[in-house]
């Protein structure tokens, strides 16, 4: 089976899944995973290139983990896909802690449950996301076994499997990444206008739909539409979390843009060169910040480990906290070419 048929069984039996509202659908996911690992650089883990069609035949994989039917996964998950950033706009800075994030949204639930209950019920991570978190976790994942892998080769051993564990890992982070692309899903206007709307955007949560799948299968996105957007690797300065952080914000800036767009019903017309333009620019967006995070975890994988850097779970580091079990992540240690 090639990747075309592949990606086509992929959504047929996604779209008969009990529960359809799936981010930017098969289709940009896979183009966006593609294009990442089609442009990285030739002293990146070119390895990944053979697995180009794995994984993105497996971008919306993660989807498939917050079906109602697998109640566990779908707790876990659920919140990993969004970044809904109005509902938390009380926080002064991000914990760099799902834990402490989530502690922090008790706090305020218990200061507004009394005086505010319907907002407070959406005073969790249900309804704020954590998919910042969810990236920079599997980033992590990814650095550890590209390190592993650089080690057994380096011994001459058989890599085949482990190569493959990355290109998994490229296709979860990659899943995160290009959702996060998504500007619907970076608002509490993720399914239809919330709260006071003067200028009389939608209501109906099938906005969410019309741009990121039935637009993107009217455009019939491909690689080639986006490839030439992508531009050189960057990304390889400053912290990794902070970087997704500003991906998500770049993309939630464009939330208006797309109610502005469906109004007037550019969503209905295929040759709309607006509409197209926020789809190219999104998913080369999303393939971008994946093909830099993946180049990044191959150089951040040659480094040596840091033995004395503050481990987060130590009682007696400084910053460990008590009601968490540990200290928010250190920053993320910058590569040089």
């Amino acid at each position: 089976m090639n990747r075309r048929s592949s990606t086509a069984a992929l959504l047929i039996a996604m779209l008969c899944l009990p529960e359809a509202a799936y981010p930017w659908g098969v289709r940009a996911h896979s183009v966006i995973d593609h294009t990442a690992v089609d442009t990285l650089p030739e002293d990146g883990p070119m390895f990944l290139k053979k697995y180009a069609d794995y994984i993105a035949g497996s971008a919306s994989i993660p989807d498939t983990w917050r079906v109602a039917s697998e109640p566990f996964s779908k707790i876990e998950e659920d919140p990993n896909h969004g970044w809904f950033r109005e509902q938390f706009a009380f926080m002064k800075v991000v914990p760099r802690s799902r834990y402490e994030f989530v502690l922090e949204l008790y706090r305020e639930y218990l200061r507004i449950e009394k005086t505010d209950p319907e907002d407070a019920k959406r005073m969790n991570v249900r309804w704020t996301g954590t998919l910042p978190y969810a990236a920079a976790e599997v980033y992590g994942h990814l650095v550890a076994d590209m390190r592993l892998l650089r080690r057994e080769r380096a011994a001459g051993r058989d890599t085949a499997f482990l190569e493959q564990t990355c290109a998994f890992y490229v296709a979860w982070m990659g899943h995160y990444i290009g959702d996060g692309a998504q500007p619907l899903h970076d608002t509490i206007h993720h399914d239809g206008w919330q709260g006071p709307d003067p200028k009389g955007y939608t209501r109906d949560p099938k906005i969410h739909g019309r741009f990121e799948s039935a637009y993107v299968e009217a455009i019939a996105l491909t690689e080639q539409d986006i490839a030439p957007r992508i531009g050189k690797p960057g990304h390889l300065q400053g912290d990794v979390f902070d970087l997704v952080l500003a991906h998500l914000d770049e993309a939630g800036d464009n939330v208006e843009a797309i109610y502005k767009l469906d109004k007037r019903g550019a969503f209905s017309d295929a040759h709309d060169q607006e509409a197209r333009e926020m789809v190219y620019s999104r998913t080369a967006a999303g393939a971008r910040m994946l093909r830099d995070l993946v180049y990044r975890a191959w150089l951040e994988s040659a480094l040596p480990q840091a033995p004395g850097k503050p481990n987060p779970i130590d009682l007696n580091n400084p910053l460990y906290n008590p009601e968490t079990g540990s200290a928010p992540a250190g920053v993320s240690p910058e590569v040089v070419k």
